[in-house]
């Protein structure tokens, strides 16, 4: 993929943007003056109409200073859901508002530290008045404690389907959970009667559920991207200024070497991530997941092993300072193995690209 003039001015606006505003303090002028929220829902329902490509570009930015913003648990995996779901109703309803930045999304579907589909227990029981009543947990829910729009998966007589549940409902408790890093905010969510709306197809959450984890892995890989850059240009810049035995420790061949195989990992780490960008962007409706599938699970695991290993040679080529609590290598490493089980871990999406393309797992 070959970025544009218009991807490249997107990437320099939400940079700069960055640099003026840290931490959680960005989400508002992200969404106000460069419109991230809706960058990636369609123009009837309030947005930008740009698509997985201008994603990761924002992404691979996001990555890069560890942003904690709400952009992958909104703005792409809410949105995508709600798009994949073909309820035009609920989009009308729904997307306006989050494309806006007036409310934050989360869809939750985790159970059991797994995210296949199969392994939902969560249940939806149809009620007399048209609503479902929902009971069940859900883990490692992003944005989950502060969302104003909830979607969650349960299952059905007829299979997974997707639901709303109000954030206010009083059969919904929502709790923060504490994580390694704290960059990321991951919630658990437990209904027990709680109130949901059907959206979409009643059955039709799996396919749902299947395409937007691709498209969730594919992001992640362009935020994990972004992220081991940044380690190997800081990494970089320590060893040229740091001076041993009269010369920069950089001078050295062995830490040469060390850099060297960096680079490689973070450059293979770019051709699996832009690869399941220009998957993402030529298969992006529902039931077109074959060949994205398996774009997008080598991404993920080559991603995530590619900034563990590079986040760890960050604190291993600074010394001392590197495993002190005022330096930011920690936090990269911390986000890295953090963001290496979400959605799945490097293993298992090996299985799921071994069973996509007819091998033996494992």
């Amino acid at each position: 993929m070959r970025s544009t003039e218009e991807q490249e001015a997107l990437r320099s606006a939400v940079r700069s943007l960055l640099t003026r505003h840290a931490g959680a303090s960005a989400w508002r002028p992200l969404t106000e003056q460069v419109g991230v929220a809706g960058l990636c829902v369609p123009e009837e329902y309030g947005g930008a109409g740009y698509g997985t490509r201008e994603a990761h570009v924002v992404l691979e930015e996001l990555g890069r200073v560890l942003s904690p913003v709400p952009y992958l648990g909104s703005a792409v995996l809410t949105v995508r859901a709600l798009l994949d779901s073909g309820d035009e109703a609920a989009c009308d309803r729904l997307l306006p508002r989050i494309a806006d930045g007036a409310a934050l999304g989360s869809l939750a579907w985790a159970e059991g530290g797994s995210w296949a589909p199969e392994a939902i227990r969560a249940t939806a029981t149809a009620r007399e008045d048209g609503s479902w009543r929902i009971d069940g947990a859900k883990e490692h829910v992003l944005d989950g404690a502060q969302a104003d729009v909830l979607l969650l998966a349960a299952r059905t007589k007829a299979g997974v389907s997707l639901f709303e549940v109000s954030a206010d409902d009083p059969g919904v408790h929502r709790e923060t959970t504490v994580t390694m890093d704290q960059s990321r905010s991951l919630a658990r969510l437990a209904c027990a009667g709680a109130t949901g709306r059907l959206i979409g197809a009643e059955g039709a959450g799996a396919l749902v559920l299947n395409h937007v984890m691709d498209l969730a892995c594919t992001a992640l890989a362009a935020e994990q991207l972004g992220a081991a850059e940044r380690c190997l240009e800081l990494t970089v810049e320590h060893v040229t200024q740091r001076v041993q035995f009269g010369r920069p420790v950089g001078s050295f061949q062995a830490v040469k070497h060390r850099l060297a195989d960096a680079y490689v990992l973070v450059e293979s780490a770019r051709s699996a991530a832009l690869g399941a960008a220009d998957a993402a962007a030529e298969n992006s409706t529902v039931g077109s997941a074959a060949e994205l599938t398996r774009h997008a699970s080598g991404a993920k695991s080559a991603c995530s092993e590619a900034f563990s290993a590079v986040a760890g040679e960050m604190i291993q080529l600074h010394g001392g300072i590197g495993i002190t609590w005022e330096h930011d290598a920690h936090r990269y490493f911390k986000r890295a193995h953090g963001s290496a089980q979400l959605f799945g871990s490097p293993a298992w999406h090996r299985d799921r690209l071994a069973t996509e393309l007819g091998l033996p797992r494992g």
